[in-house]
């Protein structure tokens, strides 16, 4: 593989040995936007000469014997919604243009804090909030597998610049699959952390300074291995809670595939996924049985599905709808004002979720931590749940208005919402979830799978999904890059 595919961990080490120069790699990777991301439009801020500067410092460094840490002298590029002091932060509404942070976000921060430095900023649907990603202000990006097809949102612009290998690594965000969602269409890992452990502070716009719900910050890369240091580098306590908070997350002690028990959960009558994805879920379960895994495709959480997915969908539209216009809410009251009280279809659910009261959000949050704790039994039996992220790979670009959106799953019309089941079953109990590249569709499009475990268990989640790369492979490059 290439140097521009390396894994963060492996350039890291080749800058330490000096087999490469900070900045030859940084050249190497503005090399390769300027050249081909005219077809992606994946890095749609670009801070180069700050990146060359602090590429000549992480050299200068290395020479004089001082160690930068852990990415020392390893360029990447993160999600646009994250702050970094000088660029423009705008979730892609065309309001906050001109917005310009200030400061670095705590994600920017720690990642600079292990010798990272940052090459510009990647793409993001506005207010990040669709699975694709495209916006008035920066425009629409494509996945390098097939250019007409959506490279997933939000951190759509992550996954893309990731796979056709203009950055070391990335971070994005998550509350209803815009970490794991990329991941799996654009065939490179991304995982989703236990609520709380990442420090939201600076991937907000102005005057949001509460952690959202539900919401998380998390790494993108093309190795588990990526991913297990990369959530090492950034979790830890809000600087808030910094003087009382200490994380301790547990470390894998499983050695081989052969000692995990795992759950499988290759499709769902709530949200039925092609057949291609839930056999590569089932061939996977085979192939992890004949490795001498315990392994259940009939295991489930004792809990109630459908009630979990109206618990997701009103923290989900508790957060998402915080920020709606007067007049905007006025109506949606009035469109609730006007349901039969027995319709819970998601358009109904979700549109009473924008306007619920406060004594709804309590009585959902009730019920939120009545499925962590079935989510906690079922996690004393069983080590990882393997499902799917949606329902299809990558399908072609759609920018029609979102509510008449339909996606066509084994030749049946679903509703686009439909799609964030599988994302949302695991979100709203604050589970980790890593997603992981299974090899290509028949058409030739990446398929992921979610491997999901017990709250804190984020790096036993990572490793199973490193061990699954060793057994079946792990990221490949796009054709053409």
């Amino acid at each position: 593989m290439t140097i521009a595919f390396q894994s963060a961990t492996e350039l890291a080490r080749r800058i330490r040995a000096g087999e490469i120069s900070s900045r030859e790699l940084t050249e190497l990777y503005i090399d390769r936007i300027e050249r081909l991301d005219g077809a992606l439009n994946a890095v749609v801020v670009r801070d180069f000469a700050r990146a060359r500067a602090a590429a000549d410092a992480a050299d200068r460094a290395r020479a004089e014997g001082r160690d930068l840490g852990a990415l020392h002298g390893v360029p990447m590029t993160i999600k646009e919604s994250y702050d970094i002091a000088g660029l423009p932060t705008t979730w892609g509404i065309p309001e906050f243009r001109d917005n310009v942070a200030a400061t670095d976000s705590e994600t920017v921060r720690r990642y600079k804090a292990a010798g990272a430095h940052f090459m510009g900023k990647t793409n993001v649907p506005r207010e990040l909030a669709d699975f694709q990603s495209y916006n008035d202000i920066y425009g629409t990006t494509n996945n390098p597998w097939d250019v007409t097809r959506v490279p997933g949102g939000s951190s759509g612009g992550s996954a893309a610049a990731l796979a056709a290998g203009f950055t070391a690594l990335e971070s994005g965000s998550d509350i209803g699959g815009s970490i794991r969602n990329p991941a799996h269409f654009c065939g490179v890992y991304g995982h989703k952390p236990t609520w709380g452990i990442v420090p939201p502070q600076g991937h907000a716009l102005p005057g949001m300074l509460a952690p959202p719900d539900i919401a998380v910050m998390g790494p993108l890369a093309r190795s588990a291995e990526d991913l297990a240091l990369a959530l090492d580098i950034v979790s830890g306590a809000d600087p808030l809670n910094a003087r009382g908070w200490k994380l301790d997350l547990p470390r894998p002690v499983k050695r081989s595939l052969a000692e995990y028990r795992v759950a499988v959960w290759p499709s769902d009558e709530r949200a039925p996924v092609s057949t291609e994805i839930a056999d590569r879920a089932q061939q996977l379960a085979d192939r992890l049985a004949r490795l001498g895994a315990t392994v259940s495709d009939q295991a489930r959480p004792a809990i109630d599905l459908d009630r979990s997915h109206e618990t997701y969908l009103y923290m989900l539209n508790g957060v998402m709808a915080a920020g709606m216009p007067e007049d905007q809410f006025r109506a949606t009251q009035a469109l609730v004002a006007s349901l039969a009280p027995d319709d819970r279809s998601t358009p109904a659910v979700m549109a009473r979720a924008a306007v619920q009261h406060h004594r709804d959000w309590l009585r959902y949050n009730n019920g939120r931590e009545q499925l962590r704790h079935a989510w906690r039994a079922f996690f004393d039996e069983w080590d990882i749940l393997i499902c799917p992220q949606v329902a299809t790979p990558a399908f072609p670009h759609d920018h029609s208005p979102f509510e008449t959106r339909t996606l066509t799953v084994n030749n049946e019309v679903q509703p686009y919402i439909q799609q964030i089941f599988w994302a949302g079953a695991i979100t709203v109990a604050y589970l980790p979830s890593t997603v992981f590249p299974t090899g290509p569709s028949r058409e030739g499009l990446p398929i992921g799978l979610q491997a999901v475990g017990a709250e804190y268990n984020d790096h036993v989640c990572i490793d199973f999904a490193r061990l699954v790369g060793l057994e079946i492979g792990g990221f490949v490059p796009p054709p053409g890059y």
